[in-house]
């Protein structure tokens, strides 16, 4: 029998704040979307300087909704990135319009501008950029390519939130922008997700397409399209609402983490600290990501994530790129599109990161990372 693991991947960072919060909620007449939700909206728009905040049940779903209320679906195209934890992107395929897919920066893992403007065709509606494990995309030259040909410009904030780029978090660059509020993000709330904007027709849409209140429901105008039910329950959003005013302290303890990992990471013969863009300012990882040499193969990734789960540790790889999947095999992607995308998936680590980590479990986590690669003949290079 399969044991689980006693050093998690992930961990939410819970208090009893929380706990009162969902139990207040549990103790009201209502558990389906309400007042809470409202209040969630409104202090995630407050705190990202955004108009509108609209809460719905994933990343994924958002992005569907975001795409279908701007009039994008079947004959469109729409550009991505094929690398990343979250699979945010299949929100494209949902709602009809066709993936197009562009490879990633070597160092960063975000979507390159130029090689996304090779991409583009008549057919393009809309650049989908994410800030990738945390680290923010290449905005301004996002924010010109855009412009110049008519595109919606959508950021996939889904592994950033508390990010921050030229003075301001990830999440207000973009016409709108996704975020995701499961595990692992420092901000979850179970499952869900939030869409931002300052597009108030397009907020309003997104609201028709996500559900309908009580009192709407006999509209003859409102009921012209039927909606997605893709709500954020009065739990959901009394979780995220206090996650959101402790997220401050929840991301100051991470850091506090990642330099746990910085330190003993330095113990790997020729380590190169994480990388950061001079741009930019913070940012905040969504997982601790490490990097194999060119050295190793997949099958010894693989191998040194069978080694720490033998040792009860929870790593996994931390890409599967999306064009490889099988659905977009279907759509003509085949292995070897994208040489960077395929070359960091291939050597990418996620290993546990969360607030409730100590010292000595980091120490722990990479020795053991460390002795699993020399354990493969490929030695200790390891490169973050």
């Amino acid at each position: 029998m399969k044991t689980s693991p006693t050093i998690l991947l992930s961990d939410p960072d819970i208090s009893m704040t929380e706990l009162e919060a969902v139990e207040e909620v549990l103790k009201s007449p209502r558990l389906s979307a309400g007042l809470t939700v409202e209040a969630f909206e409104q202090a995630f728009a407050d705190y990202l300087g955004r108009k509108h905040a609209v809460a719905v049940s994933s990343a994924t779903i958002g992005l569907m909704l975001v795409l279908k209320a701007s009039g994008i679906g079947p004959g469109d195209e729409v550009i991505a990135s094929a690398f990343g934890f979250r699979e945010t992107a299949h929100g494209i395929a949902l709602a009809g319009a066709m993936p197009i897919f562009a490879d990633v920066d070597y160092w960063s893992g975000t979507l390159v501008p130029e090689k996304a403007a090779a991409a583009i065709t008549p057919k393009t509606r809309a650049i989908v950029a994410a800030n990738t494990n945390g680290h923010p995309a290449m905005w301004p030259a996002f924010r010109e390519l855009a412009g110049k040909h008519g595109l919606l410009l959508i950021e996939d904030s889904s592994e950033a939130i508390g990010s921050r780029y030229q003075g301001k978090l990830v999440g207000s660059f973009g016409d709108c922008s996704v975020f995701d509020l499961s595990q692992p993000s420092p901000l979850t709330c179970g499952e869900g997700g939030m869409v931002v904007t300052d597009d108030s027709d397009l907020a309003a849409k997104l609201r028709g397409f996500r559900s309908r209140r009580l009192d709407e429901r006999h509209s003859v105008v409102l009921g012209e399209m039927p909606p997605y039910r893709a709500e954020l329950s009065e739990i959901a959003a009394a979780l995220g609402l206090v996650q959101l005013r402790r997220l401050p302290g929840i991301l100051e303890r991470r850091k506090l983490i990642e330099a746990y990992y910085n330190a003993h990471m330095m113990s790997f013969e020729g380590i190169k600290p994480p990388y950061l863009a001079p741009d930019v300012d913070e940012a905040h990882w969504l997982l601790y990501l490490v990097h194999l040499g060119t050295r190793f193969s997949r099958s010894s990734r693989d191998a040194i994530i069978n080694d720490l789960e033998t040792e009860q540790i929870e790593a996994v790889a931390y890409c599967r790129p999306l064009h490889q999947q099988r659905f977009y095999a279907n759509l003509g992607y085949r292995k070897g599109d994208f040489f960077v995308t395929e070359k960091l998936a291939d050597r990418a680590i996620a290993l546990p990161f969360h607030n409730h980590l100590t010292e000595d479990q980091v120490g722990f986590i990479v020795k053991t990372a460390k002795d699993a690669s020399i354990n493969v003949g490929a030695g200790s290079a390891i490169y973050l």
